[in-house]
Formats: structure tokens, sequence, C-alpha cells
């Protein structure tokens, strides 16, 4: 910028000096001519610093001039053509001077025929002077020099900020989750906000570990509980092999293993949606789908279908189907006499519910139940067959699928609402 600032400044300078030059040509005619016209000339003519002046007359004799161009030759012999009054031209040197000079020959007409006034002056370059070159540079680096120091007192704060939230970074570990980056202040807005988004990644993180942590807590809790009774009945069993009712335990442990499969299954079904396993998504009838799941299985209490034709989505049918089995599963060690499922389509998105006409969630659990190993206190004895993951998965695969699952307000019970993208049945085609 100081650049261009200055060449423009440089070149409206050699323009103006320039204007000045042709100036002080223009005032030697001025003052030249009228003497020749009126006579008598001087031989010798006044004329300003670094401007020299000649008159030649018809015959091409100097007849006078400036006094360091008397008794020389004419310093040039060029003249305007045809009825132009007026020529110039750069002459290095014009005879009897020195170094490059502009050269300017006006025709005068008095009565014994045509006379040439020859005024030269010093050849004036782009930037103007020297005074203005040195001017121009002295202002650039002047302002070079203030936006440096400026922009390296900006990039040290700068970077005071940065090697202080890197510090901070460094030496957060699993155990100091709890560390926050400082934040900049108010003049460093961008640092301001990275430290900001810094902190709620942290934020984040250390929710997730909590969960982490939590979710490892409850799954060793969760195994290890049939695995203790397992070993107590085996370990009680060789005490007494022969008061044992062996097929009583043998019931026993298989129960026992049934649970343990059960938690291992959910686990591994956990691990590949968290990993983002690909689906196998094709375009399904939801209402059918459901009604033929529906017709497979047997339940202890009452099923209502209400279900809309033709309400498609694209989606993987086995993982839509553990989503509706794992719905239908809570919804009927809750439900006291019927469970209504409902499939409709509004809009862009189908709808299944699922509603029991149990005891229901309070609000403040309605995010609680789908967490992973969850099952509320109010609940665990009817719960007792779950493995706490069933609710947590179903989400887990509506949000694969794009879609989501909450539990919304009803009149009685618990109403499970998923929601899923439709899709033209023939696009998958």
């Amino acid at each position: 910028m100081c650049i261009g600032v200055s060449v423009l400044f440089l070149v409206f300078a050699g323009g103006q000096e320039a204007d000045a030059t042709q100036a002080r040509a223009t005032g030697a005619w001025d003052r030249v001519v009228p003497l020749i016209r009126q006579g008598p000339l001087p031989s010798v003519l006044p004329g300003s610093k670094g401007e020299a002046i000649q008159v030649v007359d018809a015959h091409g004799r100097v007849v006078a001039a400036t006094r360091h161009l008397v008794g020389k030759p004419p310093m040039a012999t060029f003249r305007s053509i045809d009825r132009d009054v007026r020529a110039a031209r750069v002459l290095c040197p014009p005879a009897g001077l020195k170094g490059c000079m502009t050269v300017v020959s006006y025709k005068v007409y008095p009565p014994d025929g045509i006379w040439v006034l020859y005024v030269a002056v010093p050849v004036v370059p782009w930037y103007g002077d020297a005074t203005a070159l040195f001017s121009a540079i002295g202002v650039s680096l002047l302002m070079t020099a203030m936006v440096a120091v400026g922009t390296f007192r900006v990039v040290d704060n700068d970077m005071t900020a940065v090697n202080a939230i890197r510090r901070e970074l460094a030496e957060i570990t699993a155990t100091g989750l709890d560390r926050r980056v400082p934040v900049a202040s108010n003049n460093q807005e961008e640092l301001k906000l990275l430290a900001e988004t810094v902190n709620d990644t942290l934020d984040r993180l250390e929710g997730a570990y909590r969960q982490l942590r939590r979710f490892t807590s409850d799954a060793s809790h969760d195994l290890r509980s049939p695995i203790t009774a397992m070993r107590v009945q085996v370990e009680e069993a060789k005490l007494h092999p022969d008061e044992t009712d062996w097929p009583k335990m043998a019931d026993a442990q298989e129960a026992s293993l049934d649970r343990l499969q059960a938690i291992v299954t959910d686990l591994l079904t956990l691990a590949r949606l968290d990993a983002r396993a690909p689906l196998a998504h094709e375009a399904t009838d939801l209402g059918r789908l459901v009604d033929s799941e529906l017709d497979r299985r047997t339940y202890r209490v009452e099923i209502i279908r209400d279900f809309r034709e033709n309400v498609f989505i694209n989606c993987d049918r086995l993982q839509i189907i553990r989503v509706l089995v794992n719905l239908l599963d809570n919804a009927e060690r809750h439900a006291t006499s019927k469970i209504t499922v409902i499939v409709r389509a509004g809009g862009s998105m189908a709808t299944l519910e699922v509603i029991d006409d149990g005891a229901g969630i309070a609000p403040e659990h309605r995010e609680v139940v789908f967490d992973r190993f969850t099952r509320l206190e109010a609940s665990r004895d009817r719960d007792a067959g779950g493995t706490g993951l069933g609710l947590a998965i179903a989400r887990e695969i509506a949000e694969a699928h794009q879609g989501t699952l909450t539990l919304q307000d009803s009149e009685r019970g618990a109403r499970f609402v998923l929601r899923l993208p439709v899709c033209d049945p023939a696009s998958d085609r």
C-alpha cells in the first residue's frame, strides 16, 4: 500500500514539476518575443537558474543569449514545420550545454524573416525531483516501520494467548478433564472464540468420559451379577452334591447365561452402532413391516394396531425390527392391559408410536431412560429382565437412519415416538 501511494504521489509530483517547467519555457517566450519585435534586442538576455535561451536570426546567427551561451553556436538546429509555431525535443546534450535538457523552439516573425527562439530547461523525471523522491521513500519507510511494529505487537499478544492455550491443553490428561484453557480478552475476538470453542469441546469430552466411566462401571456390575450368582450356585452344589436339585440348578444357570448373552449381544450391537457400521438400506413399507413382526410374536397384553398404508422409509429392515422389538419389550414389561402401535406419515417424516397403559415416566426422566444401563428405581422390580441397553440401542439406530426417538406426553403410560424420513418406493428400484 505504501509503495502504491508513493508511486501515485511521485507521478503527481512529476506532473506538477513538468507543468512548472513548461510554464518556465512559456515565460521565457513571453519575455523575449516582445524584445525581438520592438527592439533593440540586448545581446545578453536575463534568465533564471537552469534555464538557457538563444535567439537565432533569419541567417542562422545567434543574436542574443543568456550569459553562459554568449558567443556559442546555436544549441539546436530544429524548428517547427508547416504552420506550427512551437516544437520541442530532448537533446543530450544541447550544443554548448551539459546533460540532457528539453529544448523548445518558437518561431518569431519580425519584418526581415523568420527568427527562432530556443529555450532549454532541465528534463523532468517522472517522479519530479529528488526532494519528492526522498520524501516518498522516507514516508513509506516510516509507515512500513510503524505497521511492522504494530503487527509485531498484535502477533506477539496473539501468540502469547495461543501459547497459553497450547500449554494448558498439553497438561490436560484423563485425570484432569475439569481443567479449561484461558479465554482471551475482548479485543482478541478470534482467540476468544477459539478458547471458548476449545472449552466447549473439553466440556463434551469430559461428559463423554464420565458417561464412558459410568457405562464401564454399569456394564461391569451387570456382567458381574449373573456371573457371581452362577459361581455361588456351582460352589454350593459342589459342597452338597447329594442335596442339590441339579435340574433346577441347570435352569438357573441357563437363565443366568441367557442374561449374560443378552448383555453381550447388546454391547456388541452398541459397539457396531458407535463404529458407524454401514446399513443395508432398502425401501420398506413401515406398516407392513410392523404388522408382520407383530404377527410373529405373542404378548401377555392386548395389541391395538393403527396403521396407515403406503408409509415407505429407506431403512435397514433388521435394525428397524430391533427398534420395534425393544420398544414392544419395554412396553410389555410396564403395560397393565394393552399396548397401542400406530404407524402414520406426516409431511416428510414417517412416525411409529408405541404406547402402553402403565404407570408412565416422569418428565424429568424422559431423557435419562435412553442412557445406557439405565433402569429407573421405580421400575427395577418389573424391569428385572431387561439389560438397560434396549432403549439406548433403539435411539442409536434411529439416529443412524437420520431419525429421532423420543418419549412424549400421553394420557396414560409411556408414549415412545420414532420418526424416520419417508422415501419414494420407486427410487429404490
